[in-house]
């Protein structure tokens, strides 16, 4: 094919994907939530002109110039009727970036704003930024809170790995303008993962922490904490409260972290939040639930046990697989909730469900007895309350 030819078979491809109809996957029940069957954000729906050079002159062959390798962990929000994804774009060169995609219905049709996040920086440069978390606050502005990356300033010469981790602060009133803040200060060495409440705690800013002594492992962190601090344009946390702590041979053993902003209900904060265990094939992540006192956001009500999502099918096949993570979170007026996952770091899902499940879910399924004969009486309890029902 010539230059126009090939053009012109892209562009057609890239629409078929872009308009393509999702649907529930009716292989899957578990009762509380729907899967879909095509993820809603791939490599693939990046817009061609940022991938490609369409000038005929300094591009003949119609090469790929920029290349995208994922699309995952998204920011969520609903903004002026539209559901709004602050997407993780990575490319072939290892440096994520965010860009905005909208959508009507939320399950499909998802379109780029015309250019990337162009991130204000700080007196020191991000390396590489990615997952984004947004919180509508009731300040009025909707913040942004990722991981900002910087190569390790005191690693061995000749150590090109190591780096730290910080939690940076944006904020927007319209998702195309947005103001750097100073990153987050926190007792720890190592911060990701930072949610901000969506709202004030004794007239201060509250954050949910995950502390961390390295840049993979949590180490002393001990799970999921909670600090106030009295200003967000210079955030600083002097202490780190655990409010739900990693344990050992859980889903959560080796460390966890929350995904998004909380959903206000009326039984209390609501979270889905991310847990992490080892294996003989690697990390193993996957997203689990719990619930905090409206009064008392820092206090865990309700927590069952086990996951709430896995990779399931295709999922668990990536760039780093057996993984699924979520950072983006959708409560509507009307009690639907859209869930937001990426998995394997390789694309975006969505799954729906309503506050009413999420909070059936959380309040009456059996927390951890964290003892194998514990877990085994548990479940002879449920096979005898049913032996009346079913069979």
């Amino acid at each position: 094919m010539n230059f126009e030819e090939r053009k012109n078979y892209l562009i057609k491809q890239y629409e078929e994907l872009a308009t393509q109809k999702n649907a529930v996957d009716e292989r899957w029940y578990n009762g509380c939530f729907e899967r879909y069957v095509n993820p809603v954000i791939t490599a693939e729906h990046i817009p061609l002109n940022w991938r490609y050079d369409f000038n005929k002159e300094t591009n003949p062959f119609f090469m790929e110039r920029l290349g995208v390798n994922a699309a995952f962990n998204s920011g969520a929000i609903e903004l002026n009727g539209k559901i709004c994804l602050v997407v993780r774009v990575e490319g072939f060169d290892r440096k994520s970036f965010f860009a905005v995609a909208e959508s009507d219905n939320g399950i499909d049709n998802f379109r780029f704003r015309k250019y990337p996040i162009q991130i204000p920086q700080t007196n020191e440069e991000d390396v590489n930024v990615y997952d984004m978390r947004l919180t509508k606050h009731e300040d009025g502005y909707i913040y942004g809170l990722f991981c900002s990356e910087r190569k390790d300033p005191n690693a061995a010469k000749g150590d090109t790995s190591s780096a730290v981790a910080a939690c940076g602060i944006v904020r927007t009133l319209d998702l195309d303008n947005w103001e750097r803040l100073a990153d987050l200060k926190t007792p720890s060495p190592q911060q990701r993962n930072v949610v901000l409440h969506p709202e004030f705690i004794n007239g201060k800013y509250a954050f949910y922490t995950r502390p961390q002594d390295g840049f993979i492992e949590a180490g002393s962190g001990g799970g999921i904490a909670w600090g106030l601090s009295e200003s967000i344009e210079k955030a600083e946390i002097a202490e780190e409260i655990i409010v739900d702590e990693k344990l050992y041979h859980t889903v959560k053993e080796v460390k966890n972290g929350c995904g998004a902003t909380p959903i206000k209900t009326s039984e209390g904060f609501l979270h889905i939040a991310h847990g992490v265990r080892n294996t003989a094939a690697g990390l193993r992540y996957v997203l689990y639930a719990f619930l905090c006192d409206l009064n008392d956001p820092s206090k865990v009500i309700a927590s069952p046990g086990g996951y709430f999502l896995a990779p399931w099918g295709d999922e668990r096949i990536g760039d780093v697989s057996n993984v699924v993570f979520s950072n983006g979170v959708v409560a509507k007026s009307n009690g639907e909730v859209f869930l937001y996952y990426a998995s394997s770091d390789t694309r975006l899902h969505v799954a729906t469900t309503t506050v009413d499940k999420l909070l059936d879910w959380v309040k009456h399924t059996p927390a951890d007895p964290l003892f194998s004969h514990k877990c085994v009486a548990q479940r002879i309890e449920l096979i005898k309350n049913n032996e009346k029902f079913c069979f």
